[in-house]
């Protein structure tokens, strides 16, 4: 089953079944943030984040258009990149740090642990830096969250057709990059974002 029953507009009206969305998608959520940024601090905050434009967008869920899940991703690519665009402005550090929530000693534990286990998706994702903005979108989408090509152009707001073409594309791309350097330089992870069976439908 992918979603809750009345999807998230109702969880953003009931506590309970926001509880139950919350308890379906959080660590996901963790996992796809967690690929993206390597402070515990940050994860946890981008994670609340997620959830919060939840609730501010439970409204524009259309399941039409797409699934629950793809939807929730469409909303963690935003909050990721509004994230990367805050801290690309800012220039005094120290005020940045200061306005961080205070995590306990467990919780740095564990998202240190998240952290650790996703270092690979993390080099992955470094790989993906010389391919146009938007094949390396659906390629993060589908080999690296493991979307389906449906649900990465649900999120992406494109196509199906122009999701397997940029795919294709990226796909093609690094594997090329990896001839061209022996295949020594990207190692494994390139393997795994180059010949993943992510995507199938």
């Amino acid at each position: 089953m992918d979603g809750i029953r009345g999807g998230p507009r109702a969880a953003a009206r009931d506590s309970q079944l926001f509880e139950e969305f919350y308890r379906r998608h959080v660590e996901a959520m963790t996992s796809f943030v967690a690929r993206r940024v390597a402070d515990p601090h940050t994860v946890a905050d981008l994670t609340a984040e997620i959830f919060l434009a939840v609730l501010d967008s439970a409204h524009t869920y259309r399941p039409s258009r797409g699934s629950e899940r793809a939807w929730l991703y469409g909303i963690a690519r935003n909050v990721v990149a509004g994230e990367r665009r805050r801290v690309a402005r800012e220039t005094d550090r120290d005020r940045r740090i200061s306005g961080r929530r205070l995590l306990e000693p467990d919780d740095i534990a564990r998202l240190d642990d998240k952290l650790d286990a996703q270092s690979p998706g993390r080099r992955a994702l470094a790989a993906l830096e010389r391919l146009p903005a938007g094949e390396r979108a659906v390629l993060e989408l589908v080999a690296v969250d493991e979307l389906t090509v449906t649900e990465a152009a649900t999120a992406l707001g494109i196509s199906r057709v122009a999701a397997r073409v940029r795919l294709h594309r990226a796909r093609k791309s690094l594997r090329e990059q990896a001839e061209s350097q022996g295949g020594e330089a990207y190692g494994t992870f390139l393997a795994y974002v180059t010949e993943g069976t992510g995507g199938a439908t």
